[in-house]
């Protein structure tokens, strides 16, 4: 008798991720989650039998973005099943329910038990949602990307316990919450087995690693440095008032953390920031920028600032302009202001107009722009790193350098995923230097 041959018929399973670094890595460990011998992983952009959309909603254009790829994913298969996943989701289930081509809505706990869902034989009804309780939630859920062969976003820490008053993020997120030093650590190792040479830190509020417990996030990164088979450590957005002088000091010392630091303003003006309720004032905004500067003169540093706060006044944006062009900063993140429900700003009587805002974006922008040539021009001369990525654009490939400087090169294959010492000439390419192979060193 001859033995009879199953062959499965794996589903077409597409990913779609918006928003920031933490959902890239929810997404990957979630893809992760399918069997490969039952699920095909395809392009978004391709027919296939699932899309799952890993939504933000930190704006409403971001909201937007989300209807627009779940029309785009139901029109290329009008048979095929649509999940919207995350924060969107988490804030808003309603309302993602009643767009007629998304067949199932989860929260950012019930995300990560989506096969479970979409295996469920009784899951056919017009739209399914499955939305915890997030202030419930205790399950931190470790995860990084996995897609890049030379960078990886490794999430570290969940949720926020500030809740300033013009942000959903701990409505959508929870409470603060992280894993243990060693669970990080064995994640972390995970990524070095995988050639990856690069990680990216990752989280709501990454300061506040360990919150709750003995251990805080300067004694993982003092077990990070060590991690075999990594040789780059950015520790991306931290907010000012949890970045202490012992965690620059450490990245000053270090030949595996990057003098890149991502230090969150929101606004120059002190009477802004109260309104805000943030943890600091510009004083000590001020102090961990000069604190960076005296230790790691080429670090890069970005600032995140919301323009048009609701009772910003002409005379606030001027200060706070002042005050940024005062501080020896690299570029500016600039976001326009965007109500978000049940968050305490919507109480506030005065709202800046459209167009206002719009201008305050503009001036903020071309300060920004001047922020970031000045920086580029303090660096000609220097020699620094950059880890090449696997990209082609008009025949060039790019890197980064260690304080986070763009770089290209003519496209050679054998440099993907290598670290090279440079030096920046006084040439460019778009939006960074040009350099050439002569003026290399391959490590």
């Amino acid at each position: 008798m001859r033995p009879i041959n199953i062959f499965i018929v794996k589903k077409r399973i597409a990913f779609h991720t918006l928003g920031c670094k933490l959902n890239f890595s929810e997404t990957s460990a979630i893809s992760k989650m399918f069997p490969r011998e039952e699920y095909e992983l395809v392009d978004f952009k391709d027919k296939a039998d699932i899309y799952i959309i890993n939504s933000c909603s930190v704006t409403q254009s971001a909201e937007r973005k989300t209807h627009t790829a779940a029309k785009q994913a139901k029109g290329r298969n009008h048979q095929s099943k649509v999940a919207v996943i995350g924060c969107y989701s988490q804030l808003k289930p309603e309302k993602v329910a009643q767009l007629q081509v998304v067949d199932m809505v989860l929260g950012n706990d019930d995300k990560y038990n989506i096969v479970e869902y979409l295996q469920n034989p009784n899951s056919e009804r017009a739209t399914e949602v499955h939305v915890a309780n997030i202030n419930k939630v205790k399950r931190f859920v470790p995860s990084y990307s996995s897609g890049d062969r030379t960078r990886s976003f490794l999430k570290v820490q969940d949720g926020c316990d500030h809740f300033c008053t013009y942000c959903s993020i701990p409505m959508a997120r929870g409470r603060s919450r992280s894993a243990s030093v060693d669970n990080t650590i064995a994640v972390a190792e995970e990524i070095g087995r995988s050639g990856i040479r690069e990680i990216i830190l990752t989280g709501v509020n990454i300061g506040d690693f360990g919150k709750g417990s003995e251990e805080n996030f300067y004694d993982l990164l003092l077990r990070l440095e060590k991690v075999s088979g990594i040789d780059r450590i950015r520790i991306s957005s931290v907010e000012p008032e949890l970045l202490t002088d012992k965690i620059i000091e450490l990245v000053a010392a270090s030949k595996v953390f990057l003098p890149h630091f991502h230090l969150p303003l929101q606004s120059g003006s002190d009477s802004v920031l109260k309104k805000m309720k943030r943890f600091y004032d510009t004083a000590l905004y001020a102090d961990r920028i000069h604190k960076i500067k005296a230790v790691l003169p080429h670090a890069c540093i970005a600032a995140d600032v919301i323009v048009g706060f609701p009772t910003e006044t002409d005379e606030n944006f001027n200060e706070a302009m002042s005050f940024i062009d005062t501080l020896p900063i690299s570029y500016v993140h600039v976001f326009t202001y965007s109500q978000r429900e049940n968050t305490f700003a919507l109480r506030f009587d005065t709202q800046v107009s459209s167009q206002e805002k719009k201008r305050r974006s503009k001036a903020l922008h071309q300060l920004s722009d001047q922020k970031k040539q000045l920086f580029y021009e303090q660096n000609i001369g220097t020699n620094r790193k950059v880890l090449f990525e696997n990209n082609r654009q008009q025949g060039m490939m790019s890197g980064w350098t260690d304080n986070y400087i763009k770089v290209y090169t003519p496209y050679k294959e054998a440099l993907v995923n290598k670290i090279v010492e440079v030096k920046l000439e006084n040439e460019f390419f778009n939006d960074g230097f040009l350099i050439l192979e002569s003026a290399m060193e391959v490590n």
